[in-house]
């Protein structure tokens, strides 16, 4: 399961994540995340909730990754030491501003 709540001020998003980020929630963030982000030059998504991301998720983070390269910046926070694991095997520690 997973909990996505929505933070917008003007044109700064705020994603927190909570619970799952595998195969089966990706499409859910994947569909928030295509909603929201046309009018959003800054987009954070908090991982402070974050139990477990696949790569399904990774996916997910990648592609909103390669759309706010176009219209602003994109940066992530609350890594737990497990995902940021996952986030430096699969080496998007490199790819991901991760704050």
């Amino acid at each position: 399961m997973l909990n996505i709540t929505k933070t917008k001020e003007n044109k700064s998003l705020t994603v927190a994540l909570e619970g799952r980020l595998d195969t089966t929630t990706a499409p859910q963030l994947e569909g928030e995340l295509k909603e929201s982000l046309p009018d959003v030059s800054e987009l954070t998504i908090d991982m402070g909730k974050l139990e477990y991301i696949s790569s399904a998720g990774l996916r997910v983070l990648l592609s909103a990754q390669k759309i706010m390269n176009k219209q602003g910046e994109m940066k992530i926070t609350g890594v737990s030491d497990a995902i940021m694991e996952i986030f430096e095997v699969t080496g998007f520690s490199d790819i991901l501003n991760i704050v």
